[in-house]
């Protein structure tokens, strides 16, 4: 584990002032045009967020995200969100979808936590990217995509709809595939994983089979390439779920690094999907856009989407912008399928990052890490705040905080010093459905 350092052994004022000289105060989300300037021609640019339940997260991340794609010819938004869910909304941004409004969209996101993105912000967020597609033509629309590998059943069912209307005989390995999974729906997904304990790959062979049908036999059957991808993206998701059930119970990095993984795949066959010279934005918890090899993830055997994506893309192709808080409040569970709340985030611990950028002023702030590349800042590991989808405020210091070498894991930080709760659309969550597997809470 790497410890985190005390900012008073090494001189916690002059860290102060260090940050303080070197922060660009935001005033107004305009003074983020200095951001988009930084960002220059890189491919893929990563906006992360400190919670899943924060108002400016949302509401400055989609700001840049229209900025990049009016000014930068950026492609498409894809999100830590579930791939079914999230192409209802690609068919409604681009005009597949207007018999219903987006806000009956988005209230199918029912699974728990339905607030990452059955919330007000995100539907502003998709009417403005349906107003801005009316423009252009069908081919180049603005698309939102999901990259999490948290949808089985309703990948599957999908696939099953989309066989049922186009290739009825290649029905029979999709129904292989779900009865293989049947006895285990009922609940969510546990029993699978350890059913896999006394027969190792369960269902292996039936997803595997699945896709293998879908890669070789769609693209010859359905002229409409996105409709081919939304048929294999299912089949995919279908295959990581499957591993990723398989880990769960082992515990260790397995489970982290097969999502994580999955999100990495799904994010290039997106940008080959659309083109050599595509471009993409992706909105994720900063635990997984900030590279993991600057923080004690390295230690346990972890890897983020971050850290590959800046492997493969190279590092001068990615832009990592991380987002912290120093307090406010946040929409959150205090369990896992709890209802949810509005939680009062406290002030950041003595001696994290959230911390000193509060000392330096109660300013908004934007910080370009190559400005602290040879800084005291350089190689210091300080703790990071990092709020899950559970979050209990009371023990907040004793795990929500990443130590984390900020200039190496971010290529920029928006710090928002206090922060709102994101607006809801389910006031109250009584008709949500747990989800396929339980993730880490980011």
């Amino acid at each position: 584990m790497i410890p985190v350092t005390s900012a008073k052994s090494w001189n916690e004022k002059e860290a102060i002032e260090l940050l303080r000289n070197k922060s660009h105060k935001i005033h107004n989300k305009k003074d983020l045009d200095l951001l988009i300037d930084k960002i220059g021609e890189a491919k893929i640019v990563m906006l992360g967020e400190a919670t899943h339940g924060t108002h400016e997260f949302y509401t400055w991340r989609t700001y840049i995200s229209q900025q990049l794609i009016k000014k930068k010819g950026f492609d498409f938004i894809a999100v830590e969100g579930d791939w079914p869910d999230c192409y209802r909304i690609n068919q409604y941004i681009k005009g597949k979808a207007r018999e219903i409004k987006v806000v009956e969209v988005l209230k199918t996101f029912n699974r728990w936590p339905t607030w990452m993105w059955a919330n007000w912000e995100t539907e502003a967020l998709a009417e403005w990217l349906y107003q801005f597609n009316l423009d252009l033509p069908k081919n180049k629309r603005i698309g939102f995509f999901g990259l999490d590998v948290y949808s089985l059943w309703d990948s599957l069912d999908a696939i099953m709809d989309y066989l049922q209307k186009n290739d009825p005989e290649a029905l029979k390995e999709a129904q292989k595939a779900i009865q293989c999974f049947e006895p285990y729906k009922t609940d969510d997904g546990t029993s699978y994983a350890y059913a896999t304990q006394l027969v190792p790959n369960l269902c292996t062979e039936p997803v595997i089979n699945l896709l293998k049908e879908i890669r070789e036999g769609l693209p010859h059957r359905d002229g409409n390439s996105e409709h081919v991808f939304n048929a294999e993206q299912n089949a995919l998701i279908a295959v990581n779920a499957e591993k990723y059930y398989r880990a769960m119970l082992k515990g260790g990095p397995s489970s982290w690094n097969i999502r994580d993984s999955h999100m990495e795949e799904t994010l290039e066959r997106l940008l080959e999907l659309h083109g050599s010279n595509s471009k993409a934005i992706v909105w994720e918890h900063n635990t997984h856009i900030g590279d993991s090899r600057a923080t004690d993830m390295i230690d346990e055997g972890m890897y983020n989407i971050g850290e590959l994506v800046r492997t493969k893309y190279g590092k001068e192709n990615v832009f990592l912008v991380g987002f912290g808080t120093y307090n406010g409040r946040v929409i959150a569970g205090n369990s896992w399928g709890a209802a949810m709340h509005d939680v009062e985030v406290p002030d950041a611990k003595q001696n994290s990052w959230e911390y000193l950028l509060h000392q330096a002023g109660p300013d908004n702030k934007l910080l370009f890490m190559d400005e602290f590349s040879q800084t005291a800042f350089s190689h210091k590991r300080l703790g990071h705040r990092a709020i899950g989808v559970v979050y209990r405020a009371a023990y907040e210091s004793y795990g929500n905080y990443v130590p984390s070498i900020l200039p190496e894991r971010y290529d920029a930080f928006v710090f928002i010093d206090k922060t709102k709760a994101v607006h809801p659309l389910h006031i109250t969550p009584y008709d949500v459905q747990m989800p396929d597997t339980y993730p880490f809470g980011f």
